[in-house]
């Protein structure tokens, strides 16, 4: 343990007297959260639509069965409303909720004005705007088809017209920047967690260094964590600055439990690390290592739902982001933040995640043995 912290003690000083890195720990992630908070794009080609409905009457199945026959909807339907559709709402299982209320066959036979209940999630503000669109055209779009078979009006001949009343959880001013600064945490957080550790063993390769303790008595138990932990550390410090930050200038809400979040964070960095490692035991140069780091970087990025919905892609892609582990982290730092989701609603991804971790940190351990 002495000899661990030893090299620790040893890789702070080296990390700051470095001139490269301290403008990527300390400046950087400031810049990243004010410009790259402000840039969203969202297009919605997938909606997992849950239907409450208490009527069970002709009409609503009609109206179930108009939504359920567009591409874009994914409908579910359960007979009364509970706990199960806010448990679904909690757990990311569905992107909105419709509640159609008892007897509202009989109010459209009698010419009344039914009220349908719409509970949005809101975490990802714009989605969810353009859900509601969606489903209140849908619904009108039911109200007119009706009107003109049955010509149903009330007792003053008004013609009726049913209501859609929307509420927005978890994100009900629909602020994007809510939805984006934990995606841009993810991104920093990785930098430091994945990228600086493993530039950091390269430059040991390119200055010659690193042949100077491999013939020491330090063993590979000892030099791995030693290069390793400052960083995770500092990307557990960023993580801090980071929501601090958000707080501070975006009133970006912490409903869930910081000590999951970061209980989380540590274990994801495990498994970026172990890619980083397995990288930096590939490359021989920084500029190798960059080619690479971006590659990587960009291809899980894009695929992780930071911009676009990982519902929306193709079914092979979703496949394939299974491998991802900035989607799962994606996933779960807006659910802790932004929805107060528990250890039990982020279990599956926890339990894939650390799997991730093991497979890639003995890959890069097993790899280093060998080219070093």
């Amino acid at each position: 343990m002495r000899t661990i912290l030893i090299i620790i003690r040893k890789e702070f000083k080296q990390i700051f007297r470095n001139r490269m890195m301290l403008p990527i720990i300390f400046i950087a992630p400031i810049v990243e959260m004010l410009v790259l908070v402000y840039a969203a794009t969202m297009e919605v080609k997938h909606i997992d639509l849950l239907v409450v409905d208490s009527d069970q009457s002709v009409y609503s199945r009609q109206l179930i069965s108009k939504l359920a026959g567009l591409k874009m909807y994914h409908v579910s339907v359960i007979p009364v409303a509970g706990r199960e559709a806010d448990a679904r709402l909690l757990g990311n299982k569905a992107d909105a909720v419709l509640e159609i209320p008892p007897k509202f066959e009989q109010s459209l036979v009698r010419g009344l004005n039914p009220v349908l209940q719409l509970r949005l999630d809101a975490v990802n503000g714009m989605a969810a705007g353009i859900i509601n669109g969606y489903t209140r055209r849908i619904v009108m779009d039911f109200q007119r088809k009706w009107q003109m078979n049955f010509t149903a009006t009330d007792t003053h001949g008004k013609i009726m017209r049913i209501s859609v009343v929307p509420r927005y959880w978890y994100n009900s001013e629909l602020n994007y920047k809510h939805y984006m600064l934990p995606g841009i945490l993810v991104i920093l957080v990785t930098i430091m967690g994945m990228f600086l550790s493993a530039i950091n063993l390269v430059r040991e390769k390119e200055i010659g260094t690193i042949e100077q303790i491999n013939v020491t008595p330090i063993r590979r138990y000892h030099f791995i964590p030693g290069k390793l932990i400052p960083f995770w550390i500092i990307a557990l410090g960023e993580l801090a600055f980071g929501l601090t930050i958000g707080w501070i200038l975006f009133r970006v809400p912490v409903r869930g439990s910081l000590l999951l979040l970061f209980g989380f964070t540590s274990v994801y960095l495990l498994s970026v690390m172990g890619i980083g490692l397995f990288l930096a035991t590939i490359a021989r140069t920084q500029q190798q290592l960059m080619f690479m780091f971006f590659f990587f970087m960009l291809t899980f990025l894009l695929m992780s739902g930071l911009f676009t919905p990982v519902e929306s892609m193709p079914a092979w892609a979703q496949m394939v982001n299974r491998i991802n582990p900035f989607a799962y982290f994606m996933r779960v730092i807006r659910m802790i933040l932004l929805k107060g989701s528990g250890f039990r609603d982020i279990l599956p991804e926890f339990t894939s995640i650390s799997v991730y971790a093991v497979i890639m940190f003995s890959l890069a351990v097993w790899r280093y043995r060998k080219t070093t």
